[in-house]
């Protein structure tokens, strides 16, 4: 409960932050804004009912309401990789095409290339969840916290092997289309910075807080599931799940704000606000004496 209690407030100080300092309304924080939001829908879409069965002993669930669950963490989970993609490009355009950064990250694309990836993704995810709840199940005990796909697939009756190469590969797709265009954005980027080396180099600061999310969350992703069958473990399953589901989006606030000084710098301005509105008002008072 501490953790997700710690990943709403982190991710919406970073809402307040950025809707209230004029520094941060810019095209890069509005998509951190964006991942903020997708990250506590992402940790809401399972927490709140794992910490309600804890709490009540009820660790039923129905079978409506499984497919439901397993729906929402697909599409808000790949909300994140897609978000984690159009935040490459924004920092593609900022370093290797600054002059045209506002015309390609207008405010227009940013909304066009977020609504396309929900309709995609929500494709994606109605796929899936078709795919699992047509099955003939056997057995009724999930072994996992969370309606997933593979905890889903051990208790059907039948051969699913052809059900997991479907989801396997349009999984796939899903997730390495983001990975291969995120590598291909900083492909362009470092070459950018290492011909040019001028106040790029600067730039390219602002891109360490993105990779460290990117690596964190793709890591623990494709080993989840795109390791061989051979290595799948229910314990090894719930501890990495543990790992993208609530770890990662609780960090991600804290990793945004520790490593990107715009950020830092807001915060700190925020901290001071009230004694600097104090001596503001003193000092305009006096003025009007």
């Amino acid at each position: 409960m501490g953790v997700y209690i710690l990943c709403v407030m982190g991710n919406v100080l970073i809402l307040m932050l950025i809707s209230s300092q004029s520094r941060l309304h810019t095209p890069m924080y509005f998509l951190l804004g964006c991942l903020s939001i997708v990250d506590v829908c992402f940790t809401s879409v399972t927490i709140p009912r794992t910490l309600y069965s804890l709490i009540s002993q009820d660790l039923s669930i129905s079978f409506h309401g499984c497919f439901i669950q397993l729906f929402l963490f697909y599409l808000a989970g790949n909300m994140d990789s897609f978000l984690l993609a159009v935040m490459a490009l924004d920092r593609y355009a900022a370093i290797c095409q600054p002059l045209h950064y506002r015309a390609i990250m207008s405010k227009r694309t940013c909304i066009c290339l977020l609504t396309f990836s929900f309709v995609l993704l929500s494709f994606h995810g109605t796929l899936c969840t078709i795919i699992t709840s047509t099955l003939p199940y056997c057995g009724w005990v999930i072994h996992h916290y969370f309606c997933d796909i593979p905890a889903m697939l051990l208790l059907s009756c039948t051969d699913t092997s052809a059900q997991q190469m479907v989801i396997f590969i349009e999984g796939s797709v899903i997730v390495m289309v983001p990975v291969l265009f995120i590598l291909g954005s900083y492909v362009f980027i470092i070459r950018a910075v290492v011909k040019l080396r001028t106040s790029k180099g600067r730039t390219f600061s602002t891109c360490s807080s993105h990779l460290t999310v990117v690596f964190l969350f793709y890591s623990s992703i494709i080993f989840m599931y795109f390791r061989p069958s051979s290595l799948y473990s229910i314990t090894y399953d719930r501890v990495i799940s543990v790992v993208y589901g609530i770890i990662i989006p609780t960090l991600n606030p804290f990793i945004y704000t520790l490593m990107n000084k715009d950020v830092r710098k807001s915060v700190k301005k925020v901290m001071r606000c009230g004694s600097e509105d104090g001596r503001t008002w003193k000092k305009e008072a006096e003025d009007e004496d």
